[in-house]
């Protein structure tokens, strides 16, 4: 009977080793391993404070190809609402996938009865951290 109880500690004991010794390799290609962020910051030094003219910005990041791997849009505003550089509107996104390719990141904006536009940079291979200030002037 003893022979049997140290015989089942030990048969668990090896399965128990056994599965615990096992190596897991992540799988993550090494030249993406640090996450990638943008950061947005939009903010305008023009005297725009009597422009009532709305205006809607997007926030993008985007492949050369124009495919777009993230992007949102904010809440359309008056020109004279755009914040200064003391208290500027500041995104942060981490590049979705982690992609490590060239990317064009930045700003695309309409602005009412006028058109649309865009401020945007490139994201270069390599890089990790990217940011995106831009000054609006009209």
């Amino acid at each position: 009977m003893k022979k049997n109880i140290v015989l089942s500690i030990l048969i668990v004991s090896i399965i128990m080793i056994g599965t615990s010794c096992k190596k897991y390799t992540p799988s993550y290609n090494p030249h993406n391993a640090i996450p990638r962020l943008v950061q947005f910051v939009l903010f305008t030094n023009s005297d725009l404070s009597t422009d009532n003219t709305m205006v809607t910005f997007t926030l993008a990041i985007k492949k050369p190809t124009g495919e777009v791997l993230w992007d949102s849009v904010l809440a359309p505003i008056k020109l004279k609402d755009i914040p200064s550089l003391d208290h500027p509107v500041f995104v942060e996104k981490f590049v979705p996938g982690n992609d490590p390719s060239l990317l064009k990141v930045g700003f695309f904006y309409t602005i009412e009865n006028v058109g649309n536009s865009s401020f945007t940079v490139p994201f270069e291979v390599g890089e990790t951290l990217k940011k995106v200030g831009f000054n609006f002037e009209r």
